[in-house]
């Protein structure tokens, strides 16, 4: 499937806010980041404690869009989470400037031994619970699939070169294209290695770029990325431009 088919953002941001506190912070988040994750970050941030902060989805008028519960294996993406929402933060412990367990300015000033002596911080939570760098049996899941990805992405680099040749034909609905290999890397609308394509003809999505990233440059409608399984690399000669061809191209 093209990878224009699909697109899912990966992030999301917010605008901070504390109860008591007329600081804000925008903040950019990994739509899969478990709310065990996003607690400790935002701990960090506000001071809130990770065991009694509470969290709203707020729009800018105020208005609660959705509260995020208890359960801290959840994750950003199963909200109703769009970019500018505020993610309002309140703990029944915290008092901004005077509070002697969460003020932001005495935590920083804490020794590292001071620090694992708390009950109530987010390393301790981690701790605790078996979360983040913690567990170790998901590091280790981690590490391997980081050592896969690295490897797989080596070996798809030896095979498919920017300049090479190709034929996109694995996409579902689409006939057989050619082209030549402009981009392979990782990209930020989806996880793993893409290949971007200058096609011959306007057969493409775009013009080499994606959201406000440009990975090549093309003209409008020459552009597309597809995974490496879906294209052969080859000596393939240029397109032509056949009525019927184009015909085709712009019914999809």
């Amino acid at each position: 499937m093209s990878a224009m088919g699909d697109f899912v953002p990966a992030f999301v941001r917010f605008t901070v806010a504390t109860e008591g506190s007329e600081l804000t912070s925008d903040r950019k988040f990994p739509v899969t980041t478990t709310i065990a994750d996003l607690k400790m970050k935002l701990e960090l941030l506000t001071g809130a404690s990770t065991s009694s902060m509470r969290l709203e989805l707020r729009r800018s008028d105020g208005t609660v869009v959705s509260t995020i519960g208890d359960d801290d294996s959840a994750r950003l993406e199963s909200f109703p989470i769009t970019d500018g929402l505020t993610l309002f933060v309140s703990d029944p412990h915290l008092n901004h400037g005077t509070s002697e367990d969460f003020s932001v300015d005495e935590r920083v000033k804490l020794s590292e031994e001071q620090y694992n002596q708390r009950n109530h911080s987010a390393r301790k939570f981690l701790q605790q619970h078996g979360l983040g760098r913690y567990d170790e049996d998901k590091q280790e899941m981690l590490r391997k699939i980081a050592e896969e990805k690295a490897k797989k992405k080596a070996e798809l680099l030896k095979v498919i070169r920017v300049g090479d040749r190709c034929e996109v034909n694995g996409v579902k609905g689409q006939p057989a294209r050619h082209g030549t290999v402009m981009f392979v890397g990782d990209v930020d609308f989806k996880p793993g290695v893409w290949v971007g394509v200058k096609y011959d003809l306007p057969m493409g999505k775009n013009d080499g770029s994606v959201g406000s990233r440009r990975y090549f440059e093309c003209p409008p409608k020459y552009g597309g990325f597809v995974r490496p399984v879906d294209l052969t690399i080859g000596d393939f000669p240029p397109d032509d431009e056949v009525d019927g061809e184009l015909d085709l191209c712009e019914e999809l």
